[in-house]
């Protein structure tokens, strides 16, 4: 039982250690970048200089 509490204990450590992004941590950054391409591209593609005409 010892190997497996060891073997546990060491993942463990590994686990917090690790400073790799994960697919899951990655995927609101990355929905934020391209939403920020997107509206650019919209701005760039309006007729208007702004999406809201002055009042």
């Amino acid at each position: 039982m010892t190997k497996k509490t060891r073997w546990i204990a060491s993942t463990k450590d590994a686990a917090e250690t690790c400073t790799q992004k994960m697919p899951w941590e990655r995927g609101l950054r990355r929905q934020a970048f391209i939403a920020s391409r997107r509206a650019v591209a919209a701005l760039a593609q309006s007729p208007q200089r702004t999406m809201r005409p002055a009042a």
